[in-house]
């Protein structure tokens, strides 16, 4: 069971109102429902506050994160859009109804609610002004304190604000990007880690400052894509270079425009040219696998690649 909460709030009584947060909770939840192919992937419950007839209260806001944490799914992911706060005492999330920021949901209640859960995985996205904070000691501001088992993904630090840009937050739009493939991995594995990495590196040094803060064994897939590369191509990396260094001998024949092409050579070229393409693979001597082919030199495996190779022989892939 993969559940995820969904939240976003455009409208606000007693504070300065925002105008892409809903739209960025239905992106996001669009994202999460289903893999690329169409199939099920989180079950998801969205609530928003768009204007004076649906205020969403600081008790709504604490009972559906509080009923998200409180099953033990395999999955439970909190995204939240909308404004923050922070002050000595700590941070909080502001619910329509907040008056000062700090009547709002406090961070730490929210990471006690996720910390306690059942939950095998625990995963918390935060699109709000200060929500670097969460997590951080209440003793110590300089430790992070995170159960095993949680994964933390905020658009800024705990002393930045959270910009808007093209009429949603800049963060969450890297977000659905890097959910809609562009944070995949070569099987079309996307990530936590791998979502961090892609907003982190579409960020500059003086923009807001993502913070990603992780207590797991190993990470769970958000969602699926199609892979870059099928699975049974990649699988033949241990074929084609059965030992680390081994550099595989190409020839004219596997040239499929040549006058000596082989027909049981040019798959296999094809092939080589998808792993080039995916930075698995690359020709020595030259620039491209067809001139590796054509001068009859060999190509060998990238770092990556040899990662890849390594999964496949020790039967992970």
């Amino acid at each position: 069971m993969r559940k995820a909460l969904v939240v976003g709030i455009d409208h606000y009584e007693h504070i300065g109102n925002l105008s892409g947060c809903v739209n960025d909770a239905h992106s996001v939840k669009a994202m999460l429902e289903r893999h690329a192919d169409g199939s099920v992937n989180f079950g998801t419950k969205i609530v928003v506050g768009t204007g004076p007839a649906d205020i969403l209260t600081r008790a709504e806001l604490k009972e559906a994160v509080r009923e998200l944490f409180a099953d033990d799914s395999e999955v439970a992911l909190f995204y939240f859009a909308g404004h923050g706060y922070i002050e000595a005492t700590g941070g909080y999330l502001c619910a329509g109804d907040c008056r000062t920021g700090d009547d709002g949901l406090p961070l730490a209640e929210i990471m006690s609610l996720a910390n306690d859960s059942p939950a095998r995985n625990k995963i918390i996205i935060l699109d709000s002004c200060h929500s670097g904070a969460i997590g951080d000691s209440h003793t110590n501001k300089q430790i992070s304190e995170i159960a095993e088992g949680m994964t933390i993904l905020t658009a800024s630090t705990k002393g930045q604000y959270a910009t808007e840009k093209n009429g949603g937050g800049l963060f969450t739009g890297l977000l659905v990007d890097a959910l809609g493939g562009a944070a995949a991995n070569v099987i079309g594995e996307v990530t936590p880690g791998s979502v961090y990495a892609h907003i982190d590196q579409s960020l500059g040094s003086w923009s807001q400052r993502p913070v990603f803060k992780t207590n797991v064994k190993t990470f769970v897939s958000l969602r699926q894509i199609q892979p870059p590369l099928p699975l049974a191509d990649l699988q033949r990396i241990a074929e084609f270079f059965p030992t680390p260094g081994f550099e595989f001998q190409l020839d004219p024949g596997f040239e499929p425009e040549h006058p000596s092409a082989d027909p049981a050579k040019t798959p296999i070229l094809a092939i080589l040219q998808k792993y080039n393409r995916m930075n698995l693979a690359v020709p020595v001597g030259t620039i491209h696998p067809y001139h590796a082919a054509i001068e009859s030199k060999t190509m060998k495996l990238t770092a990556l690649g040899e990662h890849y190779r390594r999964l496949v022989v020790e039967g992970l892939l």
